[in-house]
């Protein structure tokens, strides 16, 4: 899944908040700072680790799940290359807008 498309969901924009905020921090602690149930925290924490957003390591009988930089990182540069391609077509698009006015007008 694209960098756009998972962050596209508001749930796993929280959680990675909540993580930047944490550090690190298990399911269940997640779960009730964002006030959803476990598993749909633990499969929102597997659509982030499968984009590499999101890093995960075993303590114990618990697993721990931290912001990954790297893929953060990529994440960011899809955002802005993105938004730079969206921007420039809408700004042709009002440009050739404004000129069909002048001409139509």
């Amino acid at each position: 899944m694209a960098a756009l498309e998972v962050i596209s969901e508001p749930r796993r924009r929280e959680i990675l908040t909540r993580l930047g905020e944490l550090g690190e921090s298990p399911v269940g602690a997640l779960a009730e700072l964002i006030d959803i149930s476990r598993p749909a925290v633990s499969q929102h924490l597997k659509v982030l680790k499968d984009a590499g957003m999101v890093d995960e390591r075993q303590k114990g009988r618990q697993r721990l799940y931290r912001l990954n930089a790297e893929g953060i990182a990529k994440a960011r540069l899809a955002i802005e290359l993105f938004l730079i391609n969206e921007l420039d077509d809408l700004e042709t698009s009002a440009r050739d807008l404004s000129t069909r006015r002048v001409t139509d007008g």
